[in-house]
Parts: C-alpha cells; sequence; structure tokens
C-alpha cells in the first residue's frame, strides 16, 4: 500500500479509514477525486513501463517466430467455424435468451443518434474523431450515467477491433485497472463468463464485475457504405453466484456495447487487394455502469470525463499497433 502522503498528494491523514469510500468519509470531494485521480496516474505509468520493458525484450531478441504466418479470415478469435459470431453455438445455454435480448437491445440503443428528440446527451469530449456524450442519472444517491462514445480509426477492421476487446488474453495489455480477470465459463467460442477484478485505487474500495461477453457479426440494418459490422456486449448477471476472490469487493454492475463497421473506398469490397490504408473502422461505445457503492458524485463524474478518453485512445491504439503487421482480418 502506497504511502498516504504519495497518494494524496501532501495531504496529512491521522486516520486514512474516516477517509474511505462510504457516506460516511469525511474526505471532501475534491480531495477524493484528487486521490483516485493520483492512484490512477500510478498505474497508468507502471503499465507505460511494463510495455517499453516487453518492447525491448522483443526487440532484443532473434527469435524463429519472428515472421508472421498467413491466418486465415476466422482463425484468431478461435472462430475457424462458420458459426462464430452467430451465437448458433451458445443457444442451448440457459443465459442465451438473455444474451441475445441484451444484444439486440443494445445495438439499437447503439444505433441512436444523440441529438434526436431532446434526449438529454451532453457532450463532454470532443478531441479530434472522438466524441462522447453523457446523460446525467442516479440510482438510489449513486452516479449511473449511460455514456456514449463515437470514434473513426484508421488502418483496421470492425472485426480486428472486436476481436481484442474480447479475447480475455489481450485484457491485460490494454485495460490499465485490471487486476485478474477469470474466465469461470466458455459458454462457446464466441460467448464467455467473466469473473473481473480491478486494482483497488485508494479511497476507493476494490471493485469487480461478473459478466457475460458476447461476439457478434451483424447482417441486417447495416449502415450505408459499412463492409461490415461486428459488436462485444457485456453485461452484468447473477447466473453465476461466484463470490469475489478476496470477499472484500464492491461488484460493479455494467451493460457495454462496441459496434464497429469497417469502411473501405468507394468501389472496393472485401474480396479486393487492399492495404491497411484502405480501412477505416467506426466506432460506437455505449456503457452504464453501477459502481455498485457509495462514491462523491461530482468526484466519479470528473473521473470518468478524464478516463474515457484516454481509455480509448488507449485501446485503438494498441489495435492499430497489434495488426499492423499482421493479414486483415474480416
Amino acid at each position: 500500500m502506497p504511502s498516504i502522503s504519495y497518494m494524496i498528494r501532501g495531504l496529512k491523514i491521522k486516520n486514512k479509514n474516516n477517509f474511505a469510500e462510504g457516506p460516511h468519509s469525511t474526505l471532501p470531494e475534491d480531495e477524493f477525486f484528487d486521490a483516485v485521480e493520483t492512484g490512477l496516474d500510478k498505474i497508468e505509468e507502471d503499465m507505460q513501463l511494463r510495455v517499453k520493458l516487453k518492447l525491448q525484450s522483443q526487440q532484443s531478441q532473434i527469435s524463429t517466430n519472428s515472421i508472421i504466418p498467413a491466418q486465415s479470415e476466422n482463425g484468431e478469435d478461435g472462430g475457424d467455424d462458420e458459426k462464430f459470431g452467430t451465437g448458433a453455438l451458445a443457444k442451448s445455454h440457459g443465459l442465451w435468451s438473455e444474451i441475445d435480448r441484451v444484444c439486440l437491445e443494445q445495438l439499437h440503443h447503439a444505433r441512436q443518434g444523440v441529438g434526436q428528440d431532446g434526449n438529454g446527451w451532453q457532450i463532454f469530449a470532443d478531441e479530434g474523431e472522438i466524441k462522447m456524450y453523457k446523460r446525467e442519472e442516479e440510482v438510489n444517491g449513486m452516479v449511473v450515467d449511460p455514456l456514449k462514445a463515437y470514434h473513426s480509426v484508421k488502418g483496421v477492421t470492425a472485426r480486428e477491433m472486436c476481436h481484442y476487446f474480447f479475447m480475455p488474453e489481450f485484457r491485460n495489455e490494454w485495460e490499465t485497472t485490471l487486476e485478474d480477470c477469470t474466465i469461470l465459463e466458455k459458454i462457446s467460442p464466441d460467448t464467455f463468463l467473466f469473473l473481473q477484478t480491478h486494482k483497488r485505487v485508494w479511497p476507493a474500495s476494490q471493485r469487480d464485475a461478473l459478466f457475460w461477453s458476447h461476439m457478434r457479426k451483424i447482417t441486417d440494418g447495416l449502415d450505408e457504405g459499412a463492409a461490415d459490422t461486428w459488436i462485444v456486449c457485456n453485461n452484468s448477471t447473477d447466473y453465476s453466484k461466484q463470490e469475489s476472490k478476496n470477499g472484500k469487493c464492491v461488484r460493479i454492475f455494467l451493460t457495454v456495447i462496441m459496434a464497429c463497421q469497417t469502411h473501405l473506398p468507394p468501389g472496393k469490397t472485401k474480396t479486393d487487394a487492399l492495404s491497411r490504408d484502405d480501412l477505416t473502422c467506426k466506432v460506437t461505445y455505449c456503457s452504464v455502469v453501477n459502481p455498485g457503492g457509495w462514491a462523491p458524485a461530482s468526484a466519479l463524474r470528473a473521473i470518468y470525463k478524464r478516463e474515457y478518453p484516454k481509455f480509448l485512445k488507449r485501446f485503438t491504439s494498441y489495435v492499430i499497433d497489434q495488426r499492423k503487421d499482421k493479414p486483415i482480418m474480416f
């Protein structure tokens, strides 16, 4: 546990328990935010160092495996079967009706705009190709603001973007706060049940999430000009009664969709000889997260305004870097 003086930028605390997350916390909201912000900065610095050391190690090794073999269109995500991304292999599972219903609902929400009918969306980040919107909502005093983000990414496909968001073996490389990700059940190659534990960032309590994740190819209602559409939908479930790993985590309840479209230059199709310069992936990311426990509303909103743009930039840059020397995967 880092010293309190480090975590709170010089704030002197005699009893840190009085300042921990909760409705009786005596820590002012601005100092709560400062503490979490400092903790997140330290986590990100540690991750950047790990990435740098990993890159240096890779560059210093001469390996016979350094030449990347050509991949089949479907082989990288365990989906060499034509049924991958259709849900066909998960339909006999007890969760399937919920998975199918939530995916279709979230796809509908992702396709809706943010300016119609005065529906309360407010822009909170506008950074180049990234635009992020929020609707301020609270349930029992807890912030559960729906968020929606749009991004346009060059050089990757919709499937590639969803592949790295869905597959658990990559998650620790782009999710900075992840401590542990356990597959509770592999329902099918395109549908998993996860218990995901996040690092504690003082004074907030440590959190985890139990959710199913489903990756799907969308074949109907494609936007004009879209060569294909893939989605990943994550949704909390009580299907499994799995407790937190340390018995102390506050459980997050989440619903997330990442919907991605591949766009190609006019006149080109997926069967043509393409380079990565021909690829544009349009991303819509929607989330509703209930933190599961009390925390200052103003601090939570300040944190997500800072962290969500950084997450989307970090994740899309990671996918670009991972795919730049690999065959295109549709």
